[in-house]
């Protein structure tokens, strides 16, 4: 039996529906030409008719019409192509420019912010890497702020502490402390934004115990504001007490910053010297901390400490493979292989090729990107990611420009019990590698800076070569008074 055909729905308009959209159009075709008579736009484009079929000499006259296009063309494409040489040759000018004088306006801007820094501040912290103390120090600095005005104090934060073992960890912290006032840190490295959202985020993750693994925990940072703040309280100022966050590049001081105040007030990332000047970041009604950028190291540095410590790499006056193989050279083979699970090698330049391979680096033809493992090797150290740890010297000797008085004075102010215990805190409650897992480093000790980008280095650096070469493997110093003679002829020659 056939089914019988289903009526299809009628495709035709009702005529009020029909008028209305003609109504419509011819409004908006209305409104079209009066824009166009505003703008002053014809709205018919007249139309070339060409040439009659009529017309004497046709042909003639379109051979010359075709000519003159293509000389039209031809003078267009000239006249694009002059543009583009001038832009060229303009922006090669003002690159060779920007390279004669760039960096030393950048070094220049960051001496100078670094000196106000130094001045508007009340107190100093210098953050140092756990990792390795004694190289991310610098005595200019301390020097510097010693002999400003208005008695100054200095705090050393170990940073990054969740990346070296305990015991190692504790030996440090009662060496330095023989000096200056020490806070252990870890910073939080997941702060996202400014949002409120973030902010209630960071702080239940800063008590979840079993979130210690990942990186938004931050440990420390109650220890810190509660010595800040009773240090405060002592003064009897109605001022703010004023925080100078101080170190090399890529230490952690932005990223202290944001663990203190709970969102992100500063930018930090992996790449070294982020931040380009002083910023000021309220973290209570009385305390305030204050950004600067990082200190610039002298190129009369030792190479491994130049590689971690300086911005080389950023400026294109070092390579990163030479980077990372002066790295290699100072760490234990057997320990950097089982870091990075890659069989025995024999140079730096087979152990980049093998990571290469290992983590699927691979260029035009299999050939390994050697350095993009040198890059990753590189950020790995100079990032919070790899541990490795320094040795603690066993001897202590004050620096010259420390006296006991000096230290006596440095630690006079402090609530060093409440600092004592909050470090005890702070040490229960961060998880540290194992020793075996941790690769040891060879440290070259303090690195000198650059306060001035004017000021001479070769003397001071001469100064430190001889008093590293002095230094015995235990920590003990061999001729110390020699040392001494030295380095007090050299101050007096200065203020001479």
């Amino acid at each position: 039996m056939k089914r019988p055909k289903l009526k299809k729905a009628s495709k035709r308009l009702s005529c009020s529906k029909r008028y209305k959209i003609k109504k419509k159009v011819r409004e908006h075709h209305r409104k079209l030409r009066k824009e166009a008579k505003k703008k002053g736009v014809s709205k018919r484009v007249k139309k070339d008719l060409g040439v009659p079929s009529s017309a004497p000499f046709k042909e003639e006259v379109l051979r010359e019409a075709e000519q003159r296009k293509l000389q039209i063309e031809e003078e267009k494409e000239r006249q694009r192509q002059a543009n583009k040489e001038e832009r060229a040759k303009k922006r090669k000018k003002e690159e060779a420019a920007s390279n004669e004088t760039g960096p030393q306006i950048q070094l220049d801007s960051f001496t100078v912010n670094l000196s106000q820094v130094i001045d508007a501040s009340d107190v100093i912290i210098e953050v140092l890497d756990a990792r390795d103390p004694q190289g991310s120090r610098c005595p200019q600095l301390e020097e510097a702020v010693l002999q400003r005005e208005g008695n100054k104090k200095i705090l050393l934060l170990l940073n990054k502490i969740d990346l070296v073992p305990k015991e190692n960890l504790e030996k440090w912290i009662g060496f330095l402390q023989k000096e200056f006032p020490v806070v252990a840190f870890k910073a939080s490295t997941l702060i996202q934004d400014k949002t409120l959202q973030a902010k209630k985020s960071r702080i239940v993750a800063s008590n979840d115990i079993l979130d210690k693994s990942r990186g938004v925990a931050c440990f420390g940072s109650s220890c810190l504001s509660d010595l800040l703040m009773s240090f405060a309280s002592k003064t009897q100022s109605e001022a703010k007490l004023k925080v100078g966050i101080v170190g090399f590049p890529n230490v952690g001081k932005s990223s202290l910053i944001n663990s203190m105040k709970g969102v992100l007030a500063c930018n930090a990332g992996v790449k070294r010297g982020i931040t380009k000047s002083m910023q000021e970041v309220h973290i209570s009604k009385n305390v305030k901390l204050i950004d600067s950028p990082g200190i610039v190291a002298s190129p009369t540095n030792p190479p491994a400490s130049m590689a971690l410590r300086s911005l080389q790499v950023e400026e294109g006056q070092d390579s990163v493979l030479e980077a990372a193989q002066t790295l290699l050279k100072q760490c234990d083979k057997t320990q950097v292989m089982l870091q990075y699970n890659v069989p025995d090698y024999r140079n730096s330049l087979e152990f980049l090729t093998m990571l290469a391979k290992k983590r699927g680096y691979l260029q035009k033809g299999g050939v390994p990107d050697t350095q993009q493992a040198a890059t990753t090797f590189l950020s790995d150290w100079t990032g919070a990611k790899l541990s490795y740890h320094c040795k603690v010297p066993g001897t202590h000797i004050l620096p010259v420009y420390l006296m006991d008085s000096v230290v006596a004075e440095m630690q006079n102010g402090w609530n060093l019990k409440r600092l004592k215990a909050g470090n005890e805190e702070t040490l229960n409650g961060v998880k540290f590698p194992n020793p075996a897992s941790s690769i040891s480093f060879i440290s070259k000790g303090p690195t000198s800076g650059l306060l001035s980008v004017s000021e001479e280095q070769p003397d001071a650096a001469n100064t430190v070569e001889e008093h590293n070469k002095e230094v015995t493997p235990d920590g003990g110093s061999a001729n110390r008074q020699s040392f001494l003679e030295m380095r007090t002829k050299t101050q007096i020659s200065k203020f001479l």
